[in-house]
């Protein structure tokens, strides 16, 4: 149950940034080199969970790649 609780309140952390980076973008106050280093980490964590056949740790990391790449791609698109 824990766990769980941490997978939810962990990927979805991203969704404010999401949401307000999609409506002002307004990228300025992020930091490029921590998303491109943030969205790596989560992609391989997604690889990983795809190679060992872990349901959970691959629906939680597509949703955090899925969030923070589109921080990554706003912050690359407007800055």
């Amino acid at each position: 149950m824990v766990g769980s609780i941490a997978a939810i309140l962990t990927t979805f952390a991203f969704l404010p940034q999401v949401v307000r980076v999609v409506k002002t973008k307004d990228t300025e106050s992020i930091a490029l080199g921590m998303y491109v280093m943030q969205v790596t980490g989560i992609a391989l964590w997604l690889v990983h969970g795809i190679h060992i056949g872990d349901l959970p740790l691959m629906l939680a990391n597509s949703i955090s790649f899925l969030l923070s790449g589109i921080i990554l791609v706003y912050k690359l698109k407007y800055k």
